[in-house]
């Protein structure tokens, strides 16, 4: 993949990716992060993909104006931890201590500590999740990972692993325990037949809401940085 920057203020960085199964010029934009991808064709030169990139700029602009803006997880910020606003403020000791409406994090730079922190906090409440509903499906699970995946909440492989998004542990405890079952679903059922949306009911009760606030709210959990 090469990486241009469209022309004009502010610039905005291009991603070209060539694809032996491309016909045509495709441009998305990611809703979770705002990057502009543009796809063409393997023999189609880079300057005719730029230049239809050039005739989008004002479409591309004005949908990144709707994109939520980024927040560095720094002192002084707002983080969702469990679905509830946080602010971020200095430690006077060596721990990161989590109290209702802020999270104190020690040393200058928070950023990466948080994002340890909370991938520890997700991984024990995924786990806590996951043997609960594995539980009352009565199927075992063969591991549990961690990712900051852009396209999905979790998954559930062939052989029974389970892989989440840490970015889960910023959103309400629901929402975390909804995913959670709907993976653990998948080792009974590997589709989304109305067998899987009957089981997810099953071992978790209703799940409308849950997944409502995902669709709604989910891409503004990618908004927030943590000096990666």
């Amino acid at each position: 993949m090469a990486e241009y920057h469209l022309s004009g203020t502010p610039p905005v960085l291009l991603t070209l990716r060539r694809s032996a199964r491309a016909r045509r010029i495709s441009l998305r934009i990611s809703s979770l992060d705002g990057r502009v991808t543009l796809t063409l064709p393997a023999t189609l030169p880079e300057k005719t993909a730029l230049a239809f990139a050039e005739e989008k700029a004002d479409w591309i602009r004005a949908n990144l104006a709707k994109q939520p803006e980024a927040v560095d997880a720094d002192f002084g910020a707002v983080l969702p931890i469990d679905g509830q606003d946080r602010v971020i403020e200095q430690a006077e000791g060596r721990r990161i201590l989590l109290d209702a409406g802020r999270v104190a994090v020690p040393g200058a730079n928070p950023g990466r500590p948080l994002q340890r922190y909370l991938k520890e906090l997700a991984r024990n409440r995924l786990a806590e999740a996951s043997d609960f509903y594995a539980a009352r499906l009565g199927r075992g699970y063969s591991r549990l990972s961690l990712r900051d995946t852009r396209s999905r909440w979790g998954s559930c492989t062939a052989d029974g692993g389970l892989m989440y998004s840490w970015r889960l542990i910023l959103a309400p405890p629901s929402v975390l325990r909804y995913v959670a079952a709907h993976e653990v679903a998948h080792l009974a059922e590997m589709n989304h037949s109305q067998a899987f949306w009957d089981t997810v009911e099953r071992i978790h009760g209703r799940w409308q809401e849950p997944r409502a606030w995902l669709r709604e709210n989910g891409a503004a959990l990618h908004r927030y940085r943590f000096g990666e």
